[in-house]
């Protein structure tokens, strides 16, 4: 499984997904993480530069381009959780702490 979290720099859940500055792309194999990938997305910071769609679609781009299967944060809101369901990607919510381990916990 392919899965996204925000992070912050000291590898805990970043509590902003639509508006975090980075996050991981973990692949979840037979219970463990396999692969690990920092990006920095900016994405609290090109929040406010246009329509609330083109931030949706900035974020999908993201998604798609990296396979992602899930999405782990600790909350967003309902736009944005729409729009993740439209795409088919299951979504956890209600993260916090540790960034590997709040992975482990929705892959499980």
């Amino acid at each position: 499984m392919i899965v996204c979290v925000p992070t912050t720099s000291t590898g805990f859940i970043d509590p902003r997904w639509g508006k975090a500055g980075r996050v991981v792309v973990a692949t979840v194999e037979d219970g463990g993480i396999t692969d690990w990938q920092e990006s920095a997305v900016g994405w609290d910071q090109s929040h406010d530069e246009g329509s609330e769609g083109s931030h949706h679609a900035r974020i999908a781009r993201f998604l798609i381009d990296h396979q992602v299967e899930a999405v782990v944060a600790h909350h967003m809101g309902e736009g944005m959780q729409r729009m993740l369901s439209t795409m088919g990607l299951q979504v956890f919510l209600g993260a916090d702490g540790d960034a590997r381990a709040a992975v482990l916990a929705a892959s499980s």
